[in-house]
């Protein structure tokens, strides 16, 4: 029996040794495959990182590719621009230069015009002279006058010449005195624009028209009468607008 337990008791340590034998032979392995199990996981994560990295960096050279080509349409547009804006300069300097050149020419025209309708006042039939005349002389102040613009001095001469044109489309009526065989008569003056002038005294008994050849009044006979005085109130408004028979040519010629 003692040999029995003896025989048992050497089997298991025998186990035991080759149990522990077999233990440190396979421990080293096992140490190695989780050593190479962590080195994967590292590798792994490394990978991992490496791949959102590169996601990353994708995303961003898009981003960035994008941006370049908003800049480029950005750019070509705004050579556009410059190109047009540089035309534009182009143009504006050569409308300075000349301006330029209008602007050292308007002051000779403008006295020149000026001049031109002073004389044709001076020719025309002598009506609203004074007036007329005024109106010409705050012309040439203003020419005169340095504060004031060539364009402004322009403008005035130019109202001028305007006002002067409409006097040639008017009917016109006003009350004013001439001097009849030496003495000063008051009556009514009608014009047709620049077709005729006449006058009549207020009593109407007497009826003159201008002569412009000889810049003097001249008694007309007495068919002019009643159209004189209808012309006066149609002027004036008092009738309807009717057909007149007044003296177009020169007063010496009218029977």
């Amino acid at each position: 029996m003692k040999r029995l337990w003896k025989t048992i008791i050497l089997t298991t340590g025998l186990l035991l040794g080759s149990s522990i034998v077999i233990s440190d032979q396979i421990q080293p392995l096992l140490d190695v495959g989780e050593k190479r199990q962590k080195a994967e996981k590292t590798s792994q994560s490394k990978v991992d990182q490496m791949d959102d990295d590169t996601s990353l960096i994708v995303n961003e050279f898009k981003t960035v590719s994008k941006q370049i080509e908003g800049l480029r349409v950005y750019n070509a547009q705004m050579t556009q621009q410059i190109d047009r804006q540089e035309e534009r300069l182009k143009e504006i300097d050569k409308t300075m230069k000349e301006a330029q050149v209008m602007q050292r020419q308007i002051p000779p025209f403008t006295r020149r015009m000026l001049s031109g309708i002073e004389t044709s006042i001076e020719l025309d039939m002598p009506f609203h002279l004074s007036e007329r005349k005024e109106r010409i002389a705050f012309a040439k102040a203003a020419l005169d006058n340095p504060t004031v613009s060539p364009a402004e001095g322009l403008r005035q001469v130019l109202e001028t010449f305007e006002v002067e044109g409409e006097y040639g489309r008017k009917l016109d009526a006003y009350k004013d005195s001439i001097m009849i065989d030496g003495e000063l008569r008051e009556g009514n003056i009608l014009r047709v624009g620049r077709l005729a002038m006449v006058f009549q005294t207020a009593d109407e008994t007497q009826t003159h028209g201008w002569d412009n050849k000889t810049r003097s009044w001249k008694e007309l006979d007495g068919s002019y009468r009643n159209p004189t005085r209808k012309g006066i109130r149609i002027a004036n408004r008092l009738a309807t607008v009717d057909l007149l028979e007044l003296p177009l040519q020169n007063a010496g010629e009218a029977k």
